[in-house]
């Protein structure tokens, strides 16, 4: 009588734990499938051309989710959301991805970050752009600032 419980104890357990793990898989599926890459577009003589096909380019990797990118005449900042299975091998990510946008813009200086706090710094710079609430000198300040946190981070 006790084995009969314990077995049926057991193999609820089982199901239980199961159902709520593949109801969680969907749900990170369902979210990345409907991410798209916000352009910035802006009015000033602050062109975001190199951001915007750097963007392009960084969705291009599997391992990445989302992107963020600003970019000044000679510089151009890059902060990535990782897939959460690939957050082990961060610095290899970001190395390719450095790597990668070297290569495809060598008049740029190019930093390349997988910090959330990066990511949501840049975030808020691109919303500034896109509002044209920003003007060079202002740009200038905080993509330092930005800079700035990248470097101590690594």
């Amino acid at each position: 009588m006790k084995f009969k419980i314990n077995t049926c104890l057991l193999v609820g357990m089982v199901i239980i734990l199961a159902s709520g793990c593949t109801e969680n898989q969907n749900q990170v599926g369902d979210d990345s499938e409907g991410l798209s890459i916000s352009q910035v577009h802006t009015i000033n003589p602050i062109s975001q051309s190199v951001a915007n096909r750097a963007k392009v380019k960084v969705m291009t990797e599997e391992e990445t989710w989302d992107v963020k990118a600003v970019n000044t005449d000679k510089e151009l900042l890059v902060a990535i959301k990782v897939d959460q299975f690939d957050r082990f091998r961060l610095k290899k990510i970001e190395k390719k991805v450095k790597s990668d946008l070297e290569k495809s813009f060598p008049d740029h200086k190019v930093l390349v970050s997988t910090d959330q706090k990066m990511y949501l710094e840049l975030e808020q710079l691109e919303q500034k752009l896109q509002k044209d609430n920003t003007n060079m000198k202002k740009l200038e300040k905080d993509f330092n600032k930005i800079k700035t946190l990248m470097k101590e981070q690594t």
